[in-house]
């Protein structure tokens, strides 16, 4: 059929543009070429290193509007002796897309424009579809879909709703969708002391187990016991660092780095606050000086169950079978960006292998995916939106 889209095709095509972050890698000008010719209007939306794609099909500004956002960046391959099939050589072998973004998330990309384009062949619709790709999803962040958002507020662009395509699944196709993601801060943590020689500790100042009475004491904490949306928040040492050479010198410094996932009764602000105040305890107790720099990444949010997720439900389920449960669990992703924008939702593949070494998608669940996706855009158009 003229200007059909296989998703197989796309996702193959795009594991082959080597796009780790920063770079574009021919991912998002294939992407746009398929979605000119379809119709889109499309726009380079570039900030800094960062290379991002919007396209809407419909009138600027439109009542409806539903969008999808996505990212074609992927992170690093590692050792590419130990992959199986070349990283980047999107190979379609015994039904699965193999390479690097197959699955996180370069075959929901290629659902979603699948589906758009075959939604507005088909049946156009009284409203606008956007779809709003970036190339920083999986780096720092702040020149994707910020930008485009950014963007998106200064032309006058929006989206009613907006489904993220990120994988949701974790081991069949269907069983979840995310509506909420926790939080994310990292709180850098530098401990100052005196140097010493190791034989009279008494003439030094050692930082070291004042950092450690701080790691236990936060290790230690309950920040929380869940919420009705959210499970417990939690709390991991991810680094502890020193560089001390010798065995008989006591450093003046040591460093640590801790990660807190987190839910809806705290802010990034608030738990900076309460870091702070744990390391000065500390800090008070033993007389070495105890810096806290904190980084939030995500503050914690839920789009309440309601139409919009009522809508991705039911296509899910009349395609898959499978009603799918409600989550925020997991890490961070780009909707903690697009849900000050509209509300969103998430839902994708199965992420068994994404991130790893012989990363794949089912040929067989990327086209149920994009039947999904085409199913959400003809109901919410027929019911004139999610507020009908």
């Amino acid at each position: 059929m003229a200007g059909q889209v296989d998703p197989v095709e796309l996702t193959a095509a795009l594991v082959r543009c080597p796009s780790v972050t920063p770079a574009e890698g021919g991912a998002l000008v294939l992407l746009e070429q398929v979605l000119s010719a379809a119709g889109f209007v499309c726009t380079r939306v570039d900030r800094g290193e960062t290379a991002n794609l919007f396209a809407r099909w419909g009138a600027k500004g439109a009542a409806r509007s539903f969008g999808f956002n996505g990212h074609t960046d992927v992170v690093p391959v590692g050792d590419e002796a130990a992959w199986s099939l070349a990283p980047f050589g999107g190979a379609v072998l015994d039904g699965k897309v193999w390479g690097r973004g197959a699955c996180d998330m370069k075959s929901g990309v290629a659902a979603f424009v699948a589906a758009a384009v075959g939604f507005v062949r088909d049946t156009p619709p009284d409203g606008a579809v956007i779809l709003a790709i970036t190339g920083d999803e999986e780096g720092p962040a702040t020149d994707g879909t910020v930008a485009l958002l950014d963007w998106m507020d200064a032309q006058g662009e929006r989206m009613e709703v907006c489904l993220v395509g990120e994988p949701t699944c974790p081991a069949r196709m269907g069983e979840m969708i995310k509506i909420g993601r926790r939080g994310s801060l990292t709180a850098t943590i530098a401990a100052t002391g005196r140097q010493g020689h190791a034989a009279y500790p008494h003439r030094a100042l050692n930082p070291l187990p004042a950092l450690v009475a701080l790691l236990d004491r936060l290790a230690r904490a309950r920040l929380d016991a869940g919420t009705e949306a959210f499970d417990p928040s939690t709390l991991a040492i991810t680094t502890v660092d020193v560089g001390n050479p010798a065995s008989n010198v006591i450093p003046a410094q040591g460093r640590a780095v801790v990660n807190i996932r987190f839910n809806d009764l705290h802010s990034g602000a608030s738990l900076g606050d309460w870091l702070r105040a744990q390391a000065a305890a500390v800090a008070g107790e033993t007389g070495v000086a105890l810096e806290v720099a904190v980084s939030v990444s995500g503050e914690a949010f839920v789009t309440p169950p309601g139409a919009l997720s009522d809508l991705v439900a039911g296509a899910v389920e009349a395609e898959t079978g499978v009603a799918p449960v409600l989550s925020t669990s997991g890490g961070t992703s780009d909707a903690r960006f697009v849900r000050a924008h509209c509300p969103v939702v998430e839902f994708g593949l199965v992420g068994s292998s994404m991130h790893q070494v012989d990363e794949h998608a089912e040929v067989a669940h990327i086209r149920q995916l994009t039947a999904i996706y085409g199913r959400i855009l003809r109901d919410y158009f027929a019911k004139g939106g999610v507020d009908a």
